[in-house]
């Protein structure tokens, strides 16, 4: 098997699993119990606390743990509307965004009285920051951009959003599902107020995520009940996945340069092959300021939901985009967003590399795609109409 869909999730790290086994049959105890093996549990949560705000220049006590990216995105904007609506109402976002942040500005919008501004991307899906800032009124409270995109892997201008964020006292939210662990991120010198992270995107174990909330921002709880993570989430915590979390962001931001390095490589040797070898392809995404293992490319005159069964079948994982979108038959919204038109998107293919991943995988899945994308056009009536128009028919 060779696995493509890093961005969808990643193999948890060996180190890893190491980390958080002790936390399920040895160190077990309730960290809100007051015997030793619950102060184990205890102590865990705070060094796994202290190795995630380290990697992102926060202090411990503004790192709050979820139970992942979602989470994080919904607690950042909906607690934020309640604390902050009687200084206004308006949301400002991209129409990239997760569907975490989307279908929440769609709650707000319709069950709240929030009003939302969805700012539009150029082709490579930059944010544009004249409409940005144009976009906010003296009722703006929050502005919420990702800081890389999940399906094509543009990396925002977060650093200049939330400069503009700053000057306009409004406080600013980023997603970095997908770029936590992957960039260089610091909260201070981007004027970050809140960020949302999970721990499966970077080696780490499932079911567990941290909102970074800024000291002094008046954010509401969002699950009530004891008084577990400053009484702002309240719940049993999830010891083995902060444990996990913390050993796998310490190991991203210890091995970051040398494996977005590799990454970087592979990629780019990966994306030339594919649109040197391959006719009536494009590159979807910014195609320097991306993450370093994104591939997102759409194909003419095939569907992309065939070319990934047909991958599959030769031991190849991949996505057309977002997992979380996976079921929906509708084209992607990102790839609207920055232009293609509806066939286009269809026929989309995202692959996202790991470490692991070396060129020789890289020739291997090349061969593949070629092969099925000849086979599928071949049986298409659209590719059979263009052909003839080249030849003049």
């Amino acid at each position: 098997m060779i696995y493509l869909d890093n961005a969808a999730t990643t193999k948890t790290a060996p180190e890893v699993v190491e980390a958080m086994l002790p936390y399920f049959s040895e160190y077990y105890g309730n960290p809100s119990s007051i015997y030793a093996i619950a102060g184990k549990s205890k102590e865990a949560i705070t060094k796994g606390r202290e190795q995630i705000a380290n990697v992102l220049g926060a202090k411990p006590e503004e790192i709050y743990f979820t139970a992942g990216g979602s989470e994080s995105d919904n607690w950042a904007l909906k607690a934020t509307f309640e604390a902050y609506k009687n200084k206004g109402n308006h949301i400002i976002t991209t129409k990239i965004e997760h569907h975490a942040i989307l279908h929440t500005c769609e709650y707000l919008e319709k069950e709240r009285g929030a009003k939302i501004t969805y700012i539009g991307v150029d082709e490579n899906g930059v944010v544009n920051l004249d409409e940005l800032e144009a976009a906010i009124t003296p009722e703006t409270i929050l502005i919420s951009v990702m800081a890389a995109n999940n399906e094509i892997g543009t990396i925002q201008p977060i650093k200049e959003i939330g400069r503009i964020a700053k000057e306009h006292n409004i406080l600013f939210h980023t997603d970095a599902v997908q770029a936590f662990g992957q960039i260089p991120i610091n909260v201070d010198e981007c004027n970050i107020d809140m960020l949302s992270s999970s721990g499966h995107k970077i080696n780490g174990p499932k079911g567990i995520g941290f909102l970074y909330i800024r000291k002094g921002v008046k954010i509401r709880s969002f699950v009530h009940g004891g008084a577990q993570e400053r009484k702002r989430r309240a719940g049993t915590e999830n010891v083995p996945g902060i444990v996990g979390y913390g050993v796998a962001a310490e190991r991203a931001a210890r091995t970051m340069a040398e494996r977005t390095a590799k990454e970087i490589e592979v990629r780019d040797y990966l994306i030339n092959r594919i649109l040197t070898e391959i006719p009536n392809c494009r590159l979807n995404g910014d195609p320097v300021k991306r993450l370093p293992n994104n591939c997102n490319i759409s194909f003419e005159f095939i569907e992309g939901e065939s070319l990934l069964i047909m991958l599959d079948m030769k031991g190849i994982c991949a996505s057309s985009g977002s997992a979380c979108t996976s079921g929906s038959l509708d084209p992607s919204h990102v790839l609207l967003a920055i232009g293609l038109p509806h066939e286009k998107a269809h026929g989309s293919l995202r692959l996202t590399l790991s470490e692991e991943i070396t060129k020789e995988d890289v020739d291997f899945v090349v061969e593949q795609i070629k092969a099925i994308v000849d086979r599928l056009r071949s049986m298409s009536p659209l590719y059979e109409d263009y052909i003839k128009k080249q030849q003049g028919k």
